[in-house]
This record gives C-alpha cells, sequence and structure tokens, in this order.
C-alpha cells in the first residue's frame, strides 16, 4: 500500500513546475490531489491528466489564493467535490522583483498577500476538515531568501520570512489537534518562475558554482522533502524549515 493511499490534498499553484511535482508526488504515492491555479488552464489540465493517468482522482479549482474572499468558496469545492481534505501543500507564490528602493506599495501587498498570508488563512479553512478526518499535514514552500538577503529579492525574501514565522506559530498550536504543519525552502530551481528574474542565468551559473552537491535542486527534490513531511515518518518534526539545497547555504 501507498503511504498517502485513502488522503486528499490540496496544492496551491499546482499546476507547474514544484507545484506539478508535488502534486504527481503525492498521487503517486496514493492520495487524491486538487490543484488549485489562478491565471493559466491548460497547464492545470494537464497535471490533472497526468494524475489521473496514475489511477488517482484529481480536480481543479480557478482561484487567486491571496484573495480571502476566495477561500470559502475552495474549501466549501474540495468538501463536495473531494469529501474533506488531509493535505494542504502552500505553494502558490508571487512577487516583483526589483531594489528595495524601487519597490511600491501595490507590489509589497500583492506578495505578503499571496505569499505568506494566505498560508495562515488557508490554514483556518482547512484545519476544520482536516480534524473531522483525525488529523493531517499542512507543508509551506518557502525559499532561501527568507534568511539571506538575494539581488532584487526583498519583496519575495520578506514574505518567505513571515511565511516561516506562520509555520512555527502553527506548528505548536496544531500539532495538539494531529496537524502537523512544517516548512521546505530551497535554493533556485530552474522553473517558469525563475524566467522572470532580470538576473536569471547569474543566478543559476552562481547556483551550481556554489552548490557542494554539484547541482541545482530539481522540483524532484523538494517534492520528496514535501513527501517526507506528509508521511507518518515525520510526525514528531513540528514548525521546522526543511533546508533543500545541496549544502549551498553552507558556504560562507
Amino acid at each position: 500500500m501507498s503511504s498517502l493511499t485513502g488522503k486528499i490534498a490540496l496544492v496551491t499553484g499546482g499546476s507547474r513546475g514544484i507545484g506539478r511535482s508535488i502534486a504527481l508526488k503525492l498521487a503517486e504515492e496514493g492520495a487524491d490531489v486538487v490543484i488549485n491555479f489562478f491565471r493559466n488552464r491548460k497547464p492545470a489540465e494537464e497535471t490533472k491528466a497526468m494524475i489521473e493517468s496514475l489511477g488517482r482522482r484529481c480536480h481543479i479549482i480557478k482561484a487567486n489564493v491571496g484573495d480571502l474572499d476566495k477561500h470559502q468558496l475552495i474549501f466549501d469545492e474540495i468538501q463536495e467535490v473531494m469529501g474533506g481534505l488531509d493535505i494542504l501543500i502552500s505553494n502558490a507564490a508571487s512577487g516583483v522583483q526589483l531594489p528595495a528602493m524601487e519597490v511600491e506599495e501595490k507590489h509589497w501587498d500583492w506578495t505578503l498577500s499571496i505569499n505568506s498570508k494566505a498560508l495562515l488563512f488557508l490554514a483556518q479553512k482547512a484545519v476544520p476538515m482536516m480534524e473531522a478526518r483525525g488529523g493531517g499535514s499542512i507543508v509551506a514552500i518557502s525559499s532561501l531568501g527568507s534568511k539571506f538577503a538575494l539581488k532584487n529579492y526583498i519583496n519575495v525574501g520578506t514574505s518567505k520570512a513571515a511565511l516561516e514565522s506562520i509555520v512555527r506559530y502553527l506548528g505548536v498550536e496544531l500539532a495538539p489537534k494531529n496537524i502537523i504543519v512544517n516548512a521546505v525552502s530551497g535554493a533556485a530551481v530552474d522553473t517558469d518562475a525563475l524566467t522572470h528574474f532580470p538576473n536569471r542565468e547569474e543566478m543559476i551559473q552562481a547556483a551550481v558554482d556554489r552548490t557542494p552537491a554539484g547541482r541545482m535542486i530539481t522540483p524532484e527534490d523538494l517534492a520528496n522533502s514535501v513527501l517526507f513531511l506528509c508521511s507518518e515518518q515525520s510526525r514528531m518534526i513540528v514548525g521546522q524549515t526543511l533546508v533543500v539545497d545541496g549544502g549551498y547555504s553552507l558556504i560562507g
């Protein structure tokens, strides 16, 4: 029997890149999956087909998770279509890459709403559904910019620092309910999202040169770590941020 047989997972931003890899990994281990996306339906439909080819159920929901008014509709639909929820993966992310002196309030508000605020309020809706099924897992996707000052990354880095703080507070508050909350923080991954960075090529080469493991991490590396944090083997890991970077952050 696969480790997640009978579980139902929601992956925000699950249509492509890291989110797609996580959704597929959970499905491979037996979970039925809800994919949330915001703009482009085609990748979501493609990911849905991949999951269904594994013999798992998949449902897609279009919504901006930074819009709190949409949260109740998301979870009502999950309850109606899937019958409950066991796993929440807070992966959806956005942000404007600019130097600190060029950031505008609208950039700040947009980034913080999607990357950090969404986790707290998604959890508020997810927890009663998880409690009804005896417990669950919440995993948020962070990045090394939460701790290090990366070029043009003040918006996203600050939002990820807030995300990791929320994970700690939720971890303490929800563990007595048998709902385990953690985060996975990765170094740069060469996905579509990286194309929005003005210094993309510089980031890729620097990551390869600096990483002791000799390569950039992949979406699959992060998905494997998420799977572990959703498994019974990790139930005593609470409110932590697991760094997956091939040793990148250990080099001074």
